[in-house]
């Protein structure tokens, strides 16, 4: 609030409301989402990560891996599984563990993200405790690496 000062020393309280901060944060507003906006509707595409560095490390008997190629289909142990079952067999195969409720998830690479995060809450809701993503190697690093490698040899 403002005080205007009269005539003889004389002060009265201004009736005005002062907008110049409200004025500030409209522009702030505005600026962010004129940035944001683009952004929102240009999408967001979430791929997995490709690993150059990875030690072989095939399945052993008691790790349940669940796969999803990339019309959504689930897959336990490489053997096809219903949507509707998905729950049930999870469920099935991790009531009785105690400890080590580790899913390893293997998804297509196309596959929309929403279809993942299905999964993952089936899989929440069955009783498995941690879920791990399972990578490729990434054949265009290994690649340079070799070459780099060979460059080293060489000298």
């Amino acid at each position: 609030m403002g005080m205007a000062v009269g005539t003889a020393g004389q002060t009265a309280v201004k009736s005005e409301p002062n907008v110049v901060p409200m004025i500030d944060i409209m522009l702030v507003l505005l600026i962010i989402f004129m940035i944001v906006t683009p952004l929102i509707s240009a999408g967001f595409k979430a791929t997995m990560p490709k690993g150059a560095n990875l030690d072989p490390d095939p399945e052993k008997d008691n790790e349940v891996v669940l796969g999803i190629d990339d019309r959504g289909n689930y897959f336990i142990d490489a053997r096809p599984v219903q949507a509707s079952a998905l729950e049930d067999q999870l469920r099935s195969r991790y009531e009785n563990r105690s400890e080590d409720k580790i899913l390893y998830l293997k998804a297509d690479n196309q596959l929309q993200y929403g279809k993942v995060q299905d999964a993952v809450e089936i899989a929440r809701k069955a009783g498995v405790r941690v879920i791990a993503a399972v990578t490729d190697r990434n054949k265009s690093v290994l690649a340079d690496f070799a070459g780099t490698e060979k460059k080293k040899e060489g000298k």
